[in-house]
């Protein structure tokens, strides 16, 4: 399957994802897999102007995602961007192959214990990791490319 990389972001696609992540990746199309945007053509409209013309961008809800991604050519180089790690876990469960997810960036908010500067998680958050990674999936938080790359296990509890 021609997904290069997933991460989490709860702000989706913008400049550094929109730029640096894809420079980096050499990605040819990014995939928006989320419920709420797959309706809402203002947050499309946004986040389009931060893309470059090069790259393609496709926005599907959680099921969309499930049924087309499998589907996607050897030629398209895939960065998926969803908002939650929940999200992650709906794909797995619906048979995307994920074997290794970032974690982007996931903010702080009432209910929410931070555990490193861009990522905080609550018990849903941390049953959901729990889940991924009984299922193999490697969880790796990194906000920007060239920073090293720090395990879940290293800070989660």
């Amino acid at each position: 399957m021609p997904i290069m990389y997933t991460r989490v972001d709860n702000r989706l696609v913008h400049g550094q994802v929109g730029v640096t992540w894809v420079n980096h990746l050499g990605a040819n199309m990014i995939v928006v897999a989320n419920d709420e945007v797959a309706e809402d053509e203002v947050q499309q409209s946004l986040m389009d102007m931060v893309v470059p013309d090069t790259v393609e961008m496709r926005y599907f809800s959680i099921q969309e995602a499930i049924d087309k991604l499998n589907l996607a050519g050897d030629w398209q180089h895939i960065f998926l961007v969803v908002r939650t790690p929940q999200d992650v876990l709906r794909l797995v469960e619906g048979g995307i192959d994920l074997k290794k997810v970032n974690l982007g960036n996931m903010h702080f908010k009432e209910g929410k214990k931070q555990i490193t500067s861009t990522i905080s998680v609550d018990e849903d958050d941390k049953k959901t990791i729990k889940a991924l990674l009984d299922r193999g999936v490697q969880l790796e938080i990194r906000r920007v490319p060239d920073e090293p790359a720090t395990d879940i296990m290293k800070v989660f509890s």
